[in-house]
């Protein structure tokens, strides 16, 4: 009786700490919806990871929307692609603005909070979108861009990814000239998909704190998308963050070498999503986690639980400290674990880390106060540079 009071009691204190806390989320894929036929961002769906009642129910303040076009499409029809993104989700948050505000700073993210609405920001996935034009960078930033991750899978014309051969040895010269100019414009540096020579070109280069938008941890999942432990060492150094990634094949070591061993599976897959006829666009992804669901619960891919998400993040903050995590779950763009399968979820989260003897001062850091926090030094020292 007294350890299920104890639980008990655990239970109502993490639900009063999240739903009293900022949650901020700094990468979803939800984008990739506003233009199915039919979605509605104001319904609860039973499908993919985010919807309003679904950010509701998961204490969500702030949730950075991922602006992407493949690495494939590059030059004026990635700028145009881009920027029909952006317009999309300026028109949804119009739509929804009982529940929905435009945001690009922290204080406006507070503002949010106060109002009882959710803060929409906007990062670009994939520096392959600015057409190597500087002039594109800021106008995506006048339109309200807080970050841009550099590199998506492939390499652009001035940095390398780590999916792709090297082909510049990290960053361009034009590389460099990108990353002061995000500097400048306040605009956050994301080192998430790129290689591990150009994340520390980044570190070198930028004045201004990095982060991670969406990474989980090598030591614990050996793919070249997580971090290894020198580079969040390196990353936190800079006051920078590493915001866990909540994809299956970044969270466990067993599905990421089952999946690498058997590409049979991963062919079946993609057979299965042409059968079911999703074999475009945003369907395609929401399509692919659901299929990797049901072929983990038939025993035909390892099954990973949402408490591995817990781990990584454990990871990351004994190795850069508590100041220097937080989260980027990647919903609608990637498969989530058992347990996590939407936004309505990220509560676990909070009562996880109370269970694992986190303060709540430090819970709320990872939640969302230390993105809070980058945000506000970014802006700052890009205001001292303007004066």
């Amino acid at each position: 009786m007294p350890a299920q009071s104890s639980d008990s009691d655990i239970s109502r204190r993490a639900r009063d700490l999240h739903f009293r806390s900022i949650v901020v989320d700094t990468h979803v894929d939800t984008t990739q919806r506003l233009f199915e036929s039919g979605f509605d961002l104001a319904a609860r769906h039973s499908d993919g990871g985010v919807d309003i009642p679904r950010l509701r129910e998961g204490g969500v303040g702030a949730v950075f929307f991922a602006v992407w076009v493949p690495g494939t499409v590059t030059g004026a029809e990635a700028v145009r692609r881009a920027l029909e993104q952006i317009g999309a989700i300026h028109r949804e948050v119009d739509r929804h603005a009982t529940d929905l505000v435009l945001a690009r700073t922290a204080g406006e993210i507070e503002r949010a909070r106060a109002e009882g609405r959710i803060a929409i920001l906007i990062g670009i996935e994939g520096g392959h979108m600015i057409d190597s034009n500087l002039d594109v960078l800021r106008r995506f930033r006048s339109l309200g861009a807080s970050y841009m991750t550099l590199t998506h899978m492939r390499n652009t014309e001035w940095a390398d990814a780590s999916t792709d051969p090297p082909r510049h040895n990290g960053l361009s010269d034009f590389g460099k000239q990108v990353i002061r100019e995000m500097n400048r414009l306040g605009m956050i540096v994301d080192v998430s998909h790129v290689s591990d020579k150009t994340l520390l070109d980044v570190l070198e280069t930028s004045e201004a704190p990095v982060f991670a938008s969406h990474s989980s941890c090598r030591a614990l999942c050996d793919c070249p998308r997580n971090l290894s432990d020198d580079l969040i060492r390196a990353i936190a150094a800079k006051d920078g963050l590493v915001q866990v990634n909540f994809h299956v094949g970044f969270l466990s070591r067993e599905f990421a070498d089952f999946e690498a061993a058997h590409p049979e599976v991963e062919k079946e897959i993609e057979v299965e999503v042409k059968r079911r006829g999703s074999e475009n666009g945003a369907r395609e992804l929401i399509e692919w986690d659901r299929i990797v669901r049901e072929f983990a619960a038939s025993g035909k891919l390892p099954r990973v639980e949402w408490t591995r998400i817990v781990g990584h993040i454990r990871h990351a903050a004994r190795i850069a400290g508590i100041d220097r995590v937080g989260l980027g779950s990647d919903f609608d763009g990637a498969c989530m674990p058992f347990g996590m399968e939407d936004a309505s979820k990220l509560p676990q989260i909070t009562e996880a880390l109370l269970r694992e003897g986190y303060g709540e001062s430090d819970v709320q850091k990872i939640l969302g106060a230390n993105l809070l926090r980058l945000m506000q030094r970014i802006e700052v020292a890009a205001h001292r540079r303007k004066s």
